[in-house]
């Protein structure tokens, strides 16, 4: 997605081209499984901006977010939100909801900061969002350390118990300390999400 914006115009139209092939829409994340339990989402503001550097809200997001996910009845499992996107690991009953969902919390939120921030030109805030189906236990386990350590992957924090907006504080107080560093050595995130911009 990124590399993109450095395409020449005959490069662009070639990769386009290669993703309708494909069945992709032309600039946006494909939704192709639609069958699976557990999905990882990922939401990103346009173009990585730091749109939610202020930690109130990070928490606005979530809040919103738990708040729309409940009531479709698809259960948030673990969360980290960052200041320029966030993940979800989720439980999903009906997958074609997703889209209003995000549609929904997406365009609240982007009227709300661009009134907040003065950007009255209608301010892009989010691009779009991503899933990606759980194929098993060790993905689904990877995909948890994942989400808790991407403040430090991204160097927000030096350890995950150190950020605030993520799912590790209630792993910690229901599971305990000894159950995180297991689940961390028996499903290491190595490599893990290497890559995914390439879609």
């Amino acid at each position: 997605m990124y590399e993109y914006r450095t395409l020449t115009p005959q490069q662009r139209a070639e990769l386009v081209r290669q993703r309708l092939a494909k069945g992709y829409p032309p600039h946006r994340p494909p939704h192709l499984i639609r069958d699976r339990t557990f999905y990882l989402l990922t939401g990103t503001c346009y173009q990585h901006k730091y749109y939610m550097v202020d930690q109130s809200r990070r928490q606005q997001l979530l809040d919103r977010l738990f708040e729309a996910f409940v009531t479709k009845g698809i259960e948030i499992l673990a969360w980290v939100v960052l200041p320029n996107h966030y993940h979800l690991l989720v439980q999903v009953a009906n997958f074609n909801h997703l889209s209003k969902l995000f549609h929904a919390v997406h365009g609240s939120i982007s009227r709300q900061w661009n009134l907040e921030d003065g950007a009255t030109g209608g301010r892009t805030v989010w691009y779009s969002y991503s899933d990606r189906a759980i194929r098993s236990e060790r993905h689904y386990y990877t995909t948890l350390n994942y989400i808790h350590n991407n403040p430090v992957k991204h160097l927000w924090v030096k350890s995950p118990y150190d950020y605030a907006q993520s799912s590790i504080h209630w792993y910690l107080k229901y599971y305990g300390r000894e159950w995180l560093r297991h689940l961390w050595n028996e499903y290491p995130v190595k490599d893990y999400g290497r890559a995914w911009d390439d879609i």
